[in-house]
């Protein structure tokens, strides 16, 4: 019978949104080990650091997951916890992926502010995004609209609005609803999203058999999911 610890020590990214996602896996942990407690360690990785870095065409590469998979390596922590998006391919050697959430809704969303909507924005206003693909998507709605890169956590990126740098800020949705942003007015955009968008994943060590087990009740992957990541 496995004998289950009281803690679990979790390495994530201290952004507001990573701390979000620890918090949505305890919750959902409770569920089938109410007595567990995750105890996170935050770290900033490359990603955090180098905000000059655009994301437009970097590849699946571990540019936020790179530190914190190091300390997992290295036994300061049980399990990682990230942003299932974010998974560098293929993963770092010495650690499996032992649960795949089934996570919250994967669409993109056009932050706007107050009272504006897609058609009453002014001719060439400024759109924010860290992503060819949402550009792409923004104007075919409106090709007139102009785009800015984007990077920063989410609150640094709403503040875009706030301060009149942009007209309008492409986010996930899964950002959104994690740290209660869902009352904000928004548009959502039609087509493909990044594959595994809004959905969380938890490594440990290769072969840490007990974390395994202790997270399979959080499992939702599906076989070709994993196929991609073992």
């Amino acid at each position: 019978m496995l004998s289950l610890p009281k803690g679990v020590r979790v390495g994530a990214r201290e952004s507001p949104l990573s701390q979000a996602q620890v918090a949505e896996v305890q919750q959902a942990l409770k569920c089938y080990h109410p007595l567990i407690e995750l105890v996170p360690i935050w770290i900033q990785t490359t990603g955090d650091k180098e905000q000059k870095i655009s994301l437009r065409s970097m590849e699946k590469t571990d540019f936020f997951t790179k530190e914190v998979d190091e300390l997992l390596l290295s036994g300061q922590c049980d399990i990682a916890v990230h942003s299932a998006k974010d998974l560098p391919e293929p993963l770092p050697k010495g650690l499996t992926l032992i649960a795949l959430t089934k996570g919250v809704d994967h669409r993109d969303a056009l932050v706007l502010r107050e009272g504006q909507t897609l058609d009453n924005l002014p001719l060439g206003a400024l759109i924010a995004t860290s992503s060819e693909r949402r550009e792409q998507q923004v104007r075919m709605l409106r090709p007139d609209l102009q785009f800015k890169d984007l990077r920063g956590t989410i609150g640094q990126r709403l503040s875009l609005l706030e301060s009149g740098a942009a007209d309008g800020v492409v986010v996930a949705e899964a950002a959104l609803i994690r740290l209660g942003l869902s009352h904000l007015n928004r548009v959502y955009l039609s087509g493909e999203t990044t594959p595994l968008q809004g959905r969380l994943a938890i490594l440990a060590r290769t072969g840490h058999v007990e974390m395994r087990q202790i997270f399979a009740c959080l499992d939702a992957k599906s076989g070709q999911c994993l196929a991609s990541f073992t």
